[in-house]
C-alpha cells in the first residue's frame, strides 16, 4: 500500500468522526439507563411464585389467616420481590406432606414437627435433599376420644379396636400416641398401640368415629375435631396429649434447605407473614375464627372456635418450644438414626436469638 493511500486511511472526516462519537455517547447512554433500570426494579433473582401446604384444623390457623389476608404477598411486596403469586395445598399426614415436598412440588410445608423431625435427620447431609425449619407453628391439646364406653384409658384398648389417625408411624398424632403409650406401659412399650392405628384425615376420622358405622372406635385428633366429637353423646374423651407430654410446638413449617439458600428475600418474607399472623390471631380473635369458620371443612360454629382459642394449650407462636423433645424420643426409639445437638440445628439462623427449645 503506498504512503498516500495508508495516510487517507488513518484519518476519517469530520462527518465520519462526529457519527462515531454519537454512536460511543448512545452506547453509554444506553448502559447508563440499563444499569439504573437494573438497580431500581424488584429483585427477580428469586421465585415470584410460591406453594405452600397447610393441613386441617386450629393447628394450621395461622397459615389460614396468611392466605385469607395475603400476608405473605404484603411482606414479600415489602421486601422489594415485587409480586409475588402463592399457590395453597391442602395435605394432610406426615408422609403425605414429606413427599410432596421431596418431589418439589412444595415450597414451604405445614407439617406436624414429628415428621419435619423424621425428614431433617433422613435428609440431613444430602446437599439436594436436605431440608430445614423456618419457624414453629401452633401447639394445642391432641384429644383421644372414643365411642366404646368401655375404653376409660389407653390400658383399656383392646386389639379389636381401631384408632383414626393420619399418618402411620411419622405423623404428628402416631409419634404423640407413641410418647403418651411410653408414658403409660414404659419406654420399651412405647409402639404398643401402633397396630391399632388406621390412617385416616381428621375430617374422614370425624366421620368414622361419630356415624357408629365403622371400624374406628377411637379417634386422636386435634380441634376443631376433637371438640365436635365430644358433642355426640356417644363419644368420650379417653385421654388428652397434654396431660402426658405437657404443651409443646406440635405443627412447624420448614422448606428444602437448597431453596431457602437460593431465596433468602422469600424466606425473611415467610417468617414476617407467620409473625403477622399470629399478631393477628392475637389482636383479632373474633375476625380470626370467622376467617376459620369460612375455611373449615365441618360445621363448626364461631363460637366453638372462639372456645378453642380462648383454651390455654392454644398457642400460636414463630417459636419452637420443646421440640427437640420429639427429636429426642425419635432418636431413643430408633425411628431417627442422628438428632439434633441443639434445637436451632433444625430452623433458620434468624430464629437462633429467641427464647426456643
Amino acid at each position: 500500500m503506498s504512503g498516500a493511500a495508508g495516510l487517507r486511511c488513518s484519518h476519517q472526516s469530520p462527518e465520519a468522526s462526529v457519527v462515531r462519537h454519537s454512536r460511543i455517547a448512545l452506547h453509554l447512554i444506553a448502559t447508563t439507563l440499563i444499569a439504573s433500570a437494573w438497580m431500581t426494579a424488584p429483585a427477580r433473582a428469586e421465585v415470584s411464585e410460591v406453594a405452600i401446604s397447610k393441613g386441617y384444623g386450629i393447628l394450621y390457623l395461622p397459615l389460614i389467616v396468611m392466605e385469607d389476608q395475603k400476608l405473605l404477598e404484603k411482606q414479600a411486596e415489602k421486601a422489594g420481590l415485587g409480586k409475588v403469586t402463592v399457590k395453597w395445598r391442602v395435605l394432610d399426614g406426615g408422609n403425605v406432606i414429606n413427599d410432596a415436598m421431596m418431589a418439589g412440588s412444595l415450597d414451604f410445608a405445614g407439617s406436624g414437627a414429628p415428621a419435619f423431625v423424621a425428614l431433617w435427620s433422613k435428609a440431613r447431609g444430602i446437599p439436594r435433599s436436605e431440608v430445614i425449619g423456618i419457624s414453629a407453628l401452633s401447639a394445642t391439646s391432641l384429644y383421644l376420644n372414643t365411642n366404646n364406653p368401655q375404653i376409660k384409658n389407653l390400658a383399656d384398648f383392646k386389639s379389636g379396636d381401631k384408632i383414626a389417625l393420619p399418618g402411620i408411624k411419622t405423623s404428628l398424632s402416631a409419634v404423640v400416641l407413641q410418647m403418651m403409650a411410653a408414658k403409660q406401659f414404659g419406654d420399651a412399650n412405647y409402639a404398643k398401640l401402633d397396630p391399632l392405628t388406621v390412617g385416616l384425615p381428621h375430617p374422614e376420622g370425624l366421620i368414622a368415629l361419630t356415624s357408629g358405622r365403622s371400624e374406628v372406635s377411637a379417634h386422636f385428633t386435634s380441634p376443631p375435631f376433637s371438640y365436635l366429637e365430644l358433642k355426640d353423646p356417644k363419644v368420650h374423651k379417653v385421654a388428652s396429649s397434654v396431660d402426658y407430654i405437657g404443651n409443646i410446638t406440635l405443627d412447624v413449617v420448614y422448606a428444602s434447605k437448597k431453596f431457602v439458600d437460593a431465596n433468602p428475600k422469600i424466606t425473611e418474607a415467610m417468617l414476617a407473614a407467620l409473625d403477622e399472623a399470629d399478631a393477628f390471631i392475637h389482636d383479632h380473635r373474633e375476625e380470626a375464627a370467622d376467617i376459620f369458620v369460612r375455611s373449615s371443612k365441618t360445621k363448626v360454629s364461631k363460637e366453638d372456635v372462639m372456645t378453642i382459642l380462648g383454651d390455654p394449650d392454644t398457642r400460636f407462636t414463630t417459636t419452637p418450644d420443646k421440640v427437640k423433645n420429639f427429636a429426642d424420643f425419635m432418636k431413643a426409639v430408633g425411628t431417627i438414626k442422628t438428632g439434633p445437638e441443639k434445637w436451632s440445628d433444625m430452623f433458620i439462623p434468624q430464629l437462633g436469638s429467641r427464647n426456643g427449645s
